[in-house]
């Protein structure tokens, strides 16, 4: 049976901590926990349970250093990575079991789903995805190839049946555009993924502000030559919203036209379907609206194609004086 240490890092989780903990304490053999700052009786609660050890780390605006401090202080053969809104329910409690006492040696990541994601409005459009969960401390490097050998340095990764819920207490979005912001105000270069990741949260859970503080930012990534076309058609998506929002309608049109001629997405034609319904355009707006639901996919949003979208469509043509097609779309909302 292997060996495991939570790793977790925390600040001001008195609410939920005791949630988390009281689902997986028992399934490993010490409990590293990393504060970031506290003002709460968070660190009172953890130190209740056994095999627990406290730390803290100055929060300098850095997840992954704050999880790399965490990962340091472990000492068992894997380390189990976790946040305080997670919980495991019994059957996969059971599962975690299992997986202890079968897991084979040569395993170094087993990833696990990350359940309950559309629930809270969280950054992602799907209601289960793998992560990376539990990782084996210490690498063998192993080499390969009778002749011209070479080190393996791909891990071994399982994926396991283990699901975990996720039940944050609020949306973390606001926060993470404030990282985001931070990030851009020191000049960093967003990786692809983070570029994704920026844009993506914007139009699932961004306010009108969020939009336009990051305007220019993708302004200016729209033109960046070192970006490939999927990210370049993101950022032109995220220029034309926030110009709208900014009602910039010069702007607005030049990054909209950009992600039309590349086949459009469905985000788009939400924005231009607002665009004329601000300007009380019902019938252009219910044009751009359809094309939303119906003729395009999403690039970042699943709602834009959804009931938010549908009820819209509706609005538009109750102000077109068409109630009966206004309630044959109301009825695919679910």
């Amino acid at each position: 049976m292997i060996t495991i240490s939570l790793c977790m890092i925390v600040k001001n989780e008195e609410a939920i901590l005791t949630r988390c903990l009281d689902t997986v304490a028992d399934l490993v053999e010490e409990l590293i926990i990393v504060d970031t700052g506290s003002t709460d009786k968070t660190m009172q609660i953890a130190a209740a349970y056994p095999n627990v050890k406290l730390y803290e780390f100055p929060w300098i605006g850095d997840f992954a250093a704050a999880r790399n401090f965490a990962f340091s202080k472990a000492t068992q053969e894997y380390i189990y990575s976790a946040d305080a809104d997670e919980v495991l329910d019994e059957t996969n409690r059971e599962r975690f079991r299992i997986l202890k006492e079968t897991l084979l040696p040569e395993v170094e990541i087993v990833q696990m789903k990350y359940g309950n994601q559309l629930q809270f409005g969280t950054v992602y459009n799907y209601d289960e995805e793998y992560r990376p969960k539990l990782f084996k401390r210490q690498r063998s490097f192993v080499w390969e190839g009778a002749i011209h050998e070479t080190i393996c340095t791909t891990p071994v990764i399982y994926d396991s049946d283990i699901v975990i819920t996720h039940m944050p207490e609020n949306s973390h979005a606001g926060r993470d555009f404030a990282a985001f912001e931070r990030l851009v105000q020191k000049g960093e270069r967003l990786s692809k993924r983070l570029h994704n990741m920026y844009a993506k949260e914007l139009f699932i859970a961004g306010k009108d502000e969020d939009f336009v503080r990051a305007g220019d930012f993708f302004t200016e990534s729209a033109q960046d030559t070192e970006r490939d076309g999927e990210e370049v058609k993101e950022a032109c998506l995220i220029a034309a919203a926030a110009a709208r929002r900014g009602k910039d309608t010069y702007r607005f049109f030049k990054y909209a036209l950009k992600v039309i001629a590349d086949e459009g997405c469905s985000e788009i034609c939400c924005e231009l379907g607002d665009f004329y319904a601000e300007n009380q355009d019902y019938e252009e707006a219910a044009i751009w609206y359809y094309n939303a639901c119906y003729e395009t996919e999403a690039l970042l949003s699943l709602k834009s194609k959804g009931a938010e979208t549908l009820e819209k469509l509706a609005v538009c043509y109750e102000k077109l004086g068409m109630p009966e097609v206004a309630e044959s779309y109301r009825a695919e909302i679910k």
